[in-house]
């Protein structure tokens, strides 16, 4: 019986990853369970899974919870989270968590021994050295959650990482895929949140839509893999049904195909290094009709050649890029900004930005704080 922390239990992949649990039952059992805002939603999971741990984000949460279940010790708060993910017994933490707040639960995690199921890309966007420079040390695994770096990683087993020829990220192209500059100017928010293929958060959505979620994944791919920034290519793919492809120095292309279902993933990085059966829906081939392909238009969706270039500088740009694109994230989430504010002003902090190379984690801390408390547009 494996044990399961989930940080971000009550957002969408920390559903699907409990909705999976739940239907394997005789495999796991939840030890941790934590939430941001969502309690009541929180309360419900308790309930039925009892775990022996759980966090929310603030303090009287945690007492008013304790009073209600008695059996199972309430924290709160960052250092609630890094305790769950660090000093509970689970076997595996799934790290489902938004945002920046995912790199220290998850460092600690790895520094405390516990695999690391992540669908937390931002952690190896920020701190991608220092997390895998842990990951080698503490000897864990780091088994990607994303559709797409799990079917790279799915592309990649029983195969010689030296005849790597080039990673392919497919990507569906959002909302707006074929938009030019002047639509984008009037586009809103309630558009940028209709995903045309995934059901997911409002923050990877709007991501999703600028094209900087895929601009993310790259970064989070030459971390996890060990690749250089030239060898991964993006290529939209309207269907997402290719999730992601390798090819090797041979020009075969392996590649990983699916419903766009996040169970799918979880459910392999779960049991990695088995597969096991599910009740999910399958492709039917005779009904999936064509498979499209096309360059992503850099020039209008800049997010995405902007993470590029800050892989690509290396340093402290690729903490910078994602601090920044956080708080404008959040800022047009809550109808402070336009649409096409958020490239605009990420791509001049990268300008204003002085590098520190080799940021440890107290370095990157930090600056992820001075380029949230600094930002104006």
């Amino acid at each position: 019986m494996k044990k399961i922390a989930i940080l971000g239990s009550t957002g969408s992949v920390g559903t699907q990853t409990l909705d999976f649990i739940e239907s394997n039952p005789d495999r796991f059992t939840v030890t941790v369970l934590s939430c941001g805002a969502n309690v009541e939603l929180l309360r419900e999971q308790i309930r039925k899974h009892q775990p022996q741990l759980a966090v929310v984000s603030f303090e009287d949460d945690a007492m008013d919870l304790g009073r209600e279940f008695p059996g199972t010790e309430f924290l709160y708060g960052m250092e609630g989270l890094i305790a769950a993910a660090s000093k509970s017994d689970s076997d595996t933490v799934v790290n489902s968590l938004s945002g920046m707040m995912g790199l220290l639960p998850t460092y600690c995690a790895i520094e405390a021994g516990k695999d690391i199921a992540f669908a937390n890309k931002e952690t190896l966007v920020a701190g991608g050295e220092v997390i895998m420079d842990a990951v080698k040390k503490n000897n864990v695994q780091l088994l990607p959650v994303d559709s797409e770096h799990s079917a790279i990683f799915q592309a990649l087993q029983g195969n010689d990482a030296k005849a790597l020829n080039r990673i392919i990220l497919t990507a569906s192209g959002g909302p707006f895929r074929g938009y030019q500059l002047e639509q984008l100017e009037k586009v809103t928010l309630a558009q940028a949140l209709k995903h045309p293929k995934w059901s997911m958060g409002s923050k990877i959505t709007i991501d999703s839509a600028t094209l900087m979620n895929k601009g993310l994944e790259v970064i989070e791919a030459r971390w996890l893999f060990n690749v250089p920034v030239d060898m991964i290519e993006v290529v939209v793919h309207p269907q997402s049904i290719i999730h992601s492809m390798v090819e090797y120095c041979d020009h075969s292309i392996i590649a990983q195909l699916g419903v766009p279902d996040m169970r799918i993933p979880v459910s392999y990085a779960l049991t990695y290094p088995e597969r096991i059966k599910n009740e999910y829906q399958g492709i039917n081939f005779l009904e999936t009709g064509e498979l499209n392909f096309e360059k992503p238009d850099m020039e209008t969706f800049r997010c995405l050649s902007l993470a590029y270039e800050a892989i690509r500088a290396g340093g402290s740009y690729p903490v910078v890029l994602n601090a920044a694109n956080e708080v404008l994230v959040q800022w047009f989430l809550e109808g402070r900004i336009r649409f096409l504010d958020i490239q605009k002003t990420i791509e001049r902090v990268l300008e204003e930005h002085k590098p520190v190379y080799h940021p440890g984690l107290e370095d990157i801390l930090d600056i992820d704080q001075k380029i949230r408390g600094d930002l104006k547009l």
